[in-house]
């Protein structure tokens, strides 16, 4: 017979006993514990429902933008979020975003994005419906236009700037440069100008003659 009074061992008998370390380790205190409960993994999410957009943010005439992920309504740094509005049969003012890369996710009607491309040397237009996502790289100017006669176009727009770059713009050609006045000429210029404007000395006939005599 076997000894039933002798009981195997349990595959948890490891877990239950402490191990040598465990009996030196302490809870953490003072400043570890703050740091421990405060770190980068204890923050809170935040919520943002529509009625809590706001419309205190940059404008462009033709469209209303409200702000829901910012700097001022959760604190963010390196992102902005929110809503823009095109009326029926309106168009915005033309604009760019700065350094901000843009990004657009269309949410209700058809709104258009034109921009000025360089290599046609005419306008372009993107032509959109819900669903569709466009990308506005820094600096390019452009305008949304929104040609349903009877209802508003809405997007939902992202941002790589914690709070709205625009800058309103008279035309979507990027601006000439202007001329640059000419520089006074220094006196070594002078001279070399002088000097490369001087004609070549022609030598008489006679010398010639006797320069070639002597060859």
């Amino acid at each position: 017979m076997t000894d039933d009074s002798r009981q195997k061992p349990s595959l948890d008998d490891d877990h239950q006993k402490p191990h040598a370390d465990d009996s030196h380790q302490k809870p953490p205190t003072g400043d570890s514990y703050q740091k421990l409960h405060h770190d980068d993994f204890h923050q809170k999410l935040h919520h943002v429902a529509q009625p809590g957009l706001i419309g205190d943010t940059a404008q462009t005439r033709g469209m209303t933008r409200v702000e829901a992920i910012s700097g001022k309504t959760v604190g963010s740094h390196n992102l902005w979020m929110g809503q823009t509005h095109v009326s029926a049969a309106t168009a915005s003012d033309n604009h760019h975003h700065g350094e901000s890369e843009t990004a657009i996710y269309v949410v209700r009607g058809n709104p258009v994005f034109v921009f000025f491309d360089e290599g046609s040397g005419a306008e372009k237009r993107l032509e959109t419906r819900p669903g569709d996502y466009v990308f506005v790289p820094p600096w390019v100017p452009h305008r949304e236009e929104n040609p349903d006669p009877d209802n508003e176009a809405v997007v939902v727009i992202a941002r790589t700037t914690q709070e709205a770059i625009v800058v309103n713009l008279p035309t979507l050609k990027q601006p000439e440069q202007p001329e640059q006045p000419e520089q006074p000429e220094q006196p070594e210029q002078q001279e070399q100008r002088e000097q490369r404007e001087q004609p070549e000395q022609v030598k008489p006939l006679k010398e010639l003659n006797n320069e070639s005599q002597e060859n």
